[in-house]
């Protein structure tokens, strides 16, 4: 999980001063030297870290802490403040262009994963903001980095543009030429990259940017090399002149010291983040957001934006209407999973609940291949064997686990799992009701649900 050493410590720094009824100047000054190790720990820039801790204190220590009733919550009001402001305040959006296709050119080192966060990139575009994307083959030097393209194109349904192993100056210019002629209004430019930045690779890229001009050149950085990172982020700047930053693998980096410095080094902005190897996994960087996930206040906006992305309201009121009179069948229940699962990485998914909510929320106790057990059983039934269980008898049952698969003890967990469910939703209908996958979620974490669980693939306890 992204951040979690460095939430982890943070949050213990914070219950320490909660602890304490008044505040006086030393206990401030002791709790942010605590800050300043945890941050040095998570591998932030020791000059980002002493400047954040001075203005972090000069703030803390003035009396509208100090003389507050609940002075812990002020800390951490201004904390999450000064991360917010350091990490860029707002999120920064691309640069287009006011005529002809947005030309953005992936530029960073080899290995960090530009061609592959170029076509997920590309295809949050179209499904984001209605954009009809172009990836342009543009390294020819990597040995099957434009099959490679090819292949992450495909499966996002994106076309791509390659001239085989030519001048890449040449390629960039009829990309873009191609796009215009042929409608695609962004067109992402997969330059290549080295194992390190050299004159030969710097000055290839001045020739690219001389040629298409771009709108945007977009430096890809692993935010698991840490410092690393920065300082290659503040290489291409200097050399090359970058208008943003797409860090990958945050989903890989406990400690977030990128993340946290790479805006205050070099002045430029995070703009997307890499969460994860599906490619529907990369998300626009909210620095707000961002800084309420490390404090373990969540982040609401992202969630509640990757629920809608899934949100079909006809499917919804239809569910709510059948959830109402009790007449949840298995399709629902398979419907359902699809839902959740199509969100994403669960762990994620809890990493965005506030911590309250968070607990009843266990990305741990879900097993992912029992899911998909659940899932294959109720896809071997025949319609009317979903929409009515209680007819499967014991040949139904050795059936349905032969067309599978599975043993019919499957078939019978499964049924059970159901059963408790449908229990749940009786009850949730009684007390006022929770819509679809929200209401399911929501009942994780009662005595109910930890059996209906099982359904959604919870892990066995051994004993």
């Amino acid at each position: 999980m992204a951040f979690e050493g460095l939430s982890e410590k943070l949050n213990a720094v914070f219950k320490s001063l909660k602890g304490k009824g008044r505040l006086t100047e030393a206990d401030v000054r002791n709790g942010m030297r605590e800050v300043r190790l945890a941050l040095l720990e998570a591998d932030v820039s020791y000059k980002v870290v002493k400047d954040f801790v001075a203005q972090v204190t000069e703030r803390c220590v003035g009396s509208d802490v100090l003389e507050s009733l609940t002075p812990a919550q002020q800390i951490i009001k201004i904390v999450n403040e000064e991360l917010t402001k350091l990490m860029g305040s707002t999120n920064a959006r691309l640069n287009t262009a006011n005529r002809g296709p947005t030309v953005v050119m992936m530029v960073g080192l080899q290995g960090a994963g530009k061609t592959t966060n170029g076509a997920k990139l590309a295809g949050l575009m179209r499904r984001q903001f209605g954009k009809r994307p172009l990836l342009a083959a543009c390294d020819v030097y990597r040995p099957a980095a434009i099959n490679q393209l090819q292949v992450v194109g495909k499966q996002l349904d994106i076309p791509v543009f390659e001239m085989g192993q030519i001048d890449p100056v040449t390629i960039a210019k009829e990309a873009v030429k191609y796009a215009a002629d042929h409608g695609h209004d962004i067109v992402f430019l997969d330059t290549a990259g080295r194992l390190h930045i050299d004159e030969a690779l710097m000055d290839e890229l001045k020739a690219v940017k001389a040629a298409v001009h771009p709108n945007e050149i977009l430096l890809v950085v692993d935010a698991m090399t840490g410092q690393d990172a920065v300082n290659a982020a503040k290489a291409f700047d200097d050399a090359l002149g970058i208008d943003g930053v797409l860090l990958t693998k945050l989903d890989g980096d406990a400690r977030g010291g990128a993340a946290l410095s790479i805006r205050a080094v070099t002045g430029k902005p995070i703009k997307f983040v890499g969460t994860g190897e599906k490619l529907d996994m990369i998300e626009p960087f909210h620095p707000d957001r961002m800084a309420g996930r490390i404090l373990g206040m969540g982040d609401m906006l992202t969630f509640i934006e990757k629920a809608e992305q899934q949100y079909d309201e006809k499917q919804a009121k239809k569910l709510e209407e059948k959830l109402r009179k009790n007449r949840l069948t298995l399709t629902d229940y398979l419907d359902q999973m699809e839902q959740l699962q199509s969100m994403g990485d669960l762990s994620q998914i809890a990493d965005m609940l506030p911590g309250g909510m968070a607990k009843g929320f266990d990305p741990s106790q879900i097993d992912e291949k029992q899911m998909a057990h659940n899932k294959a059983i109720i896809q071997s039934m025949t319609p009317l064997e979903r929409e009515n269980p209680q007819i499967l008898n014991a040949s139904r049952k050795k059936r349905i686990a032969a067309g599978c698969g599975l043993e019919v003890v499957d078939v019978n967990r499964l049924l059970k799992s159901f059963e408790m469910l449908q229990q749940m939703t009786k009850a949730m209908t009684k007390g006022g009701g929770m819509r679809g996958l929200g209401g399911m979620m929501g009942g994780f974490g009662g005595k109910v649900a930890r059996g209906a669980m099982h359904g959604f693939g919870r892990k066995k306890r051994l004993k």
